[in-house]
């Protein structure tokens, strides 16, 4: 696993607003700390979350944009993507995977932080399908796509050159081979899900149902009593 040192800069893709803060924001706010930086990118506008079904769907996508942004900030991030698929109607097809591809040829990152493309029947709600297809497309754009400068030549024509992304560092899915320790920056996940408060029905159970998976995490990984970690699936991509 490269360390922030190693980092310039990092590209987060996720399927929908919300979804680095619960998998990765105690990572991304670890990187931002030792200078790195992290640029997201939110493959749909999360237009089908929510509870309150009198908010019109369009509401509903500038809603969730502005708190996705809102909680970048608690983080280190200030640079957000939004591509503009459907919410629940995400494909791994060559479309998104020539989006991923742009963004990666765009922000040049050194690593890629996505969501697992595997089902992990453990942890369901890790493996919505739009999380699947969104990692899916996202390791595709890393290998082979964005590399090769003969993969979607109108790239070329746009002056996106190819870019060998190193890492790619997965959440959420099965066999997890590397961690963080976040415990210095839990306090900021915590904000950065409070931030999107269109999807919480009980907010006040957030943080104790955050910190006990992450006390979970760190335990799996050997770490001392009261420390947080998150986890990851590395993959070198070089």
């Amino acid at each position: 696993m490269l360390q922030p040192s190693e980092i310039e800069r990092a590209l987060v893709i996720t399927a929908h607003p919300d979804d680095v803060d619960f998998g990765a924001a105690g990572t991304v706010a670890w990187l931002t700390d030792h200078g790195v930086e992290v640029t997201y990118c939110l493959v749909t506008d999360g237009d089908a979350g929510g509870f309150d079904q009198t908010i019109a769907r369009p509401d509903m996508a500038m809603m969730r944009r502005e708190e996705q942004t809102r909680a970048a900030k608690e983080v280190g991030v200030h640079s957000l993507i939004f591509l503009g698929h459907g919410d629940g109607r995400v494909v791994y097809d060559l479309t998104l995977r020539r989006d991923l591809s742009r963004v990666i040829r765009q922000v040049r990152p050194t690593v890629v932080i996505t969501q697992s493309p595997e089902r992990n029947l453990d942890r369901i709600y890790a493996s919505h399908p739009d999380h699947l297809a969104a990692g899916e497309a996202a390791i595709a754009a890393v290998y082979p796509d964005s590399r090769n400068p003969f993969a979607y030549p109108e790239l070329i024509d746009e002056g996106l050159e190819a870019w060998t992304v190193p890492e790619v560092w997965v959440m959420g899915g099965p066999q997890p081979n590397a961690h963080v320790d976040v415990t210095d920056q839990v306090d900021r996940k915590i904000r950065a899900l409070l931030c999107h408060e269109t999807q919480h029905q009980d907010p006040s159970g957030v943080e104790q149902r955050v910190r006990g998976w992450m006390g979970f995490t760190a335990q799996h990984f050997g770490l001392p009593e009261g420390r947080c970690a998150e986890a990851f699936r590395v993959v070198d991509t070089r």
